[in-house]
């Protein structure tokens, strides 16, 4: 559950129990991240999280030239 003096919202049971830190960045704009990591931008006017790009993604490395 993540949320302002006004507004609620649901995040995950994954972070049951756990601290999320939420700092607004614009008017109903709230960057949401979890230990060293932002995890996105929540809009508290339509309750719609937008992820960024994943920090433990699949990490593609450039061939070596033979």
């Amino acid at each position: 559950m993540i949320g302002g003096d006004e507004w609620r919202a649901w995040l995950s049971t994954v972070f049951a129990g756990r601290t999320v830190g939420i700092k607004q960045t614009d008017e109903h704009i709230w960057l949401v991240s979890f230990m060293h990591y932002d995890l996105g931008y929540f809009d508290d006017e339509t309750c719609r999280l937008e992820p960024l790009q994943n920090p433990f993604g699949a990490k593609v490395l450039p061939m070596c030239p033979v």
